[in-house]
């Protein structure tokens, strides 16, 4: 699990920095790399289950959050700390009530749903009443969130062959 852990981390970490750095008034860099953090969570939740899942989004909040009240403005911290562990929480628990459908519903469900939460949350918290185009960013980070999400399925499927075969 310390591999799992130490993903989720790098992959909030890297997002609570990316996301101060704008592309254009639609999207910034920090949604080219969260979509990762669900894939961690998928793959273990496939492999063993939602405890451990679970166990792993905890342990990944505390040691991001950690790391990014140093790294990134608390604001941001925050509001990713906190959209954080509610997607994946989230993502976790509806990936474990669809897992037994076929291989590609589980993640693609929980990963949207939960993509939505995320965005909701972490935009309103982190952005919001700002001068910055934070809703033009929400949106498009969450459109780059579902294009990457439905892109990591591949990697998924390829992950998982084993276990379903």
């Amino acid at each position: 699990m310390a591999a799992g852990v130490l993903a989720m981390a790098a992959v909030v970490l890297a997002s609570n920095i990316l996301v101060q750095y704008p592309i254009n008034d639609w999207l910034t860099w920090g949604a080219m790399s969260y979509p990762i953090a669900y894939l961690v969570s998928d793959l273990i939740n496939r492999g063993h289950g939602p405890v451990p899942a679970r166990r792993v989004a905890w342990v990944g909040f505390a040691v991001a959050v950690a790391a990014s009240l140093w790294l990134a403005p608390a604001r941001i911290a925050l509001a990713s700390g906190t959209a954080f562990i509610l997607s994946q929480l989230f993502d976790i628990s509806v990936f474990h009530r669809l897992r037994q459908g076929r291989w590609w519903r589980a993640p693609l469900v929980a990963t949207v749903l939960a993509a939505i939460l995320d965005t909701f949350v972490f935009w309103s918290i982190a952005f919001a009443g700002g001068d910055d185009p934070w809703f033009t960013w929400a949106l498009g980070d969450l459109g780059v969130k579902l294009a990457i999400g439905l892109l990591l399925l591949l990697p998924f499927r390829l992950m998982t062959w084993r276990s379903v075969h």
